[in-house]
């Protein structure tokens, strides 16, 4: 086994396709301390963090996060309407008409386990005006850690 990070698209094409290969040369269990299950394990890991760099994914909107727990754990409006303050507030913001407060970010998190970057995270209505924007990156310690870091600026 010759085992090194993954720099192209062959490379991770080519580790993709061993991982194949040795899942399905045995039709027994592979042990995870033999030979071939500690490529399996380091192949994956390469391919994983190959994925990360070059197919990243973006967090969910609020609401479809919202959504999707609420279909995973067999919910209906009425039952989560509590979280949010009543029936006509959770219905304003399933369908976009309100924003979500930070306490029905918290409440959200606690009683339905939603992570809260799901929450907060790619809400595009959360906007800086231009002129307050160009203000702030007028400070030098500012510019330097907003051009610095990951997050997605509008």
């Amino acid at each position: 086994m010759n085992a090194r990070i993954l720099k192209t698209e062959k490379e991770y094409n080519e580790a993709c396709e061993r991982i194949y290969i040795l899942i399905n040369s045995s039709e027994n269990d592979i042990n995870p301390d033999s030979p071939e299950g500690e490529e399996i394990q380091l192949l994956s890991l390469l391919v994983e963090k190959y994925e990360q760099e070059h197919f990243p994914i973006d967090a969910p909107n609020p609401i479809e996060a919202i959504k999707f727990r609420m279909e995973q754990m067999n919910l209906k409006q009425s039952d989560i309407a509590p979280l949010f303050g009543g029936k006509t507030r959770i219905s304003e913001v399933l369908n976009g008409k309100r924003a979500l407060t930070l306490k029905m970010i918290t409440l959200l998190h606690t009683y339905l386990g939603i992570p809260l970057e799901s929450l907060i995270a790619g809400n595009k209505e959360v906007k800086l005006e231009p002129e307050k924007k160009e203000q702030l990156l007028r400070i030098e310690s500012i510019k330097k850690f907003f051009l610095g870091s990951k997050v997605a600026v509008v």
